[in-house]
């Protein structure tokens, strides 16, 4: 029997932000640099521009509780996929990388959800390691 999926619906901003905490969660923690990370992209990138900055608490709290089911990775990557209009869809996989490579050490479950995010969002190969080459130089230590 196949399990069913509900439906959540996001907005675009929020489908961005539902990316970026599958990233951080995919340790099975936050780490201070994303939770950092987080702020600062939602605080200084156009797309976020009209978005309600008190409602990021809500968003990730929303999303953090959708993971604890045994579908929910895929539930928030089908809502993701669904909310993001195509030209959005390589913002979200550059948010994606950059809060991964935040605290410096990209480890095998981000690789994996990165992947996993890539195929889903539909970034071809070429595109995605291009991205994840910028998000590696732009956190790059001396």
């Amino acid at each position: 029997m196949a399990a069913s999926h509900k439906t959540i619906e996001l907005d675009a901003q929020a489908a961005l932000i539902h990316t970026m905490v599958l990233v951080a969660a995919a340790e099975g923690s936050m780490s201070d640099a994303e939770l950092e990370m987080m702020g600062r992209l939602v605080q200084s990138l156009p797309i976020f521009s009209s978005f309600e900055t008190g409602r990021i608490i809500a968003i990730g709290q929303e999303c953090a509780a959708m993971l604890e089911r045994d579908d929910g990775l895929e539930i928030a990557i089908s809502a993701i996929a669904n909310a993001l209009p195509s030209r959005l869809r390589e913002t979200a996989y550059t948010l994606a990388c950059d809060v991964a490579a935040a605290d410096g050490d990209v480890v095998a479950s981000e690789l994996s959800l990165l992947e996993f995010i890539r195929d889903r969002l539909e970034i071809d190969r070429l595109t995605a390691a291009a991205i994840e080459r910028a998000a590696q130089a732009r956190f790059r230590h001396a």
